[in-house]
C-alpha cells in the first residue's frame, strides 16, 4: 500500500526538515533495543542510509515501498537484514530497528507546529514503516535460512571425513546415522578421494554407526559398488556383536565383500594384501 502524495510530502518534508534530530533519536532507540550489541557509530550510519534512502524512494511524490523509485531503499533493508542475520540477532530485534523510527514521528507531529491532521498522517505513517518491518523480515528469515543450509552442509562435510591411512589405503569413519543424503556425501568424498590418492583400497568403517538397518546397508553396499567401478576394493570394518546379530536376523548379505571387527583388523588385512610386512609379522617370523 502506497501512500498518498499529499502524505508522502508530508513525510518527505519532516525527514528533510528534521535530519539530525530524526537520525539521534532513532538511533539511540534502536540502540536502546540491541542493549550495545552494536557501536553506536555503526548504528548512526544504518540509520543514516535508510532515512536517506526513503527521502529518495519519496521524491517522486508517492513514496511505495515495491516502485521502481524505492529500489535502493530496499535494497538498504534487505542489507541491514542479512547484516543483522550473520551476527545472530533475532528478526524482532532487526525489525524494532524500523519499527522505532514511528515514535521518533510520533513525536514530531506531537511537538506543535505541524500543519495537518496528525491521527491520520501518523496512521498512514505507520502503515508505510510496518510494510518496511515485513520487508526486512522476510529478508532476514531468507538470509537465515540460507545460513542454516549452508551449515547443514558443512557439518555433513565435516562429518564424513576421507583420511589416507597408508599409501594406497584410505577410510571413511561414519559415526551416526547414515540417510540418503549423507550416503551420497559419503560416496562422492570417497570416490573423489580414490581418484585423487589413486588408492587400490578402501575401509569404510562403521564403529561409530549406532545402528545397521536395511536402508544402511543398501547404502553401504552402494558405495562399495561404486569404488569397484572405480577400481577399489573395500573392506567393511566395525561389524560389533550386535551389528553382526541384526545383519543376520535382516537377512543382508555383504557377499565377497571383506569385513572386520575393527579399524585395526581391516587395516591389517589391506597390509597383508598388499605385501607391506609390518613389524609385527617380522618379529613373529624372527622366532621361527
Amino acid at each position: 500500500m502506497a501512500l498518498s502524495a499529499e502524505a508522502s510530502g508530508r513525510l518527505i518534508a519532516l525527514l528533510t526538515e528534521h535530519v539530525e534530530q530524526i537520525t539521534q533519536r532513532w538511533t539511540e532507540a534502536v540502540a536502546a533495543s540491541l542493549r550495545g550489541r552494536l557501536s553506536h557509530a555503526e548504528l548512526r550510519s544504518q540509520v543514516q542510509d535508510l532515512h536517506r534512502s526513503m527521502i529518495i524512494a519519496g521524491e517522486g511524490g508517492v513514496l511505495d515501498l515495491e516502485s521502481e523509485r524505492a529500489a535502493e531503499l530496499r535494497a538498504v533493508l534487505a542489507e541491514l537484514s542479512r547484516g543483522r542475520a550473520r551476527q545472530g540477532f533475532t528478526a524482532t530485534e532487526t525489525a524494532v530497528s524500523i519499527y522505532a523510527l514511528k515514535d521518533v514521528l510520533l513525536e514530531l507531529l506531537e511537538s506543535g507546529g505541524y500543519e495537518g491532521d496528525r491521527l491520520r498522517d501518523y496512521v498512514a505513517f505507520s502503515t508505510l514503516i510496518d510494510q518496511m518491518g515485513l520487508f526486512t523480515f522476510e529478508s532476514f528469515v531468507r538470509t537465515r535460512e540460507s545460513l542454516i543450509a549452508d551449515q547443514a552442509e558443512q557439518l555433513l562435510e565435516l562429518s564424513t571425513p576421507v583420511v589416507k591411512l597408508w599409501e594406497g589405503v584410505v577410510a571413511v569413519p561414519l559415526v551416526g546415522t547414515l540417510d540418503s543424503a549423507r550416503a551420497q556425501v559419503v560416496m562422492e568424498r570417497l570416490l573423489q578421494t580414490l581418484v585423487d590418492t589413486s588408492s587400490p583400497y578402501a575401509i569404510i568403517d562403521i564403529t561409530g554407526v549406532p545402528a545397521v538397518d536395511t536402508q544402511v546397508a543398501q547404502h553401504i553396499l552402494k558405495t562399495v559398488v561404486a569404488a569397484r567401478l572405480m577400481g577399489a576394493d573395500c573392506i567393511i570394518s566395525g561389524i560389533r556383536p550386535q551389528i553382526a546379530q541384526t545383519i543376520v536376523a535382516l537377512g543382508i548379505e555383504f557377499g565377497d565383500i571383506a569385513t572386520k571387527a575393527s579399524l585395526a583388523d581391516a587395516l591389517r588385512h589391506v597390509l597383508r594384501l598388499t605385501g607391506v610386512e609390518t613389524a609385527q609379522r617380522r618379529a613373529a617370523r624372527r622366532e621361527h
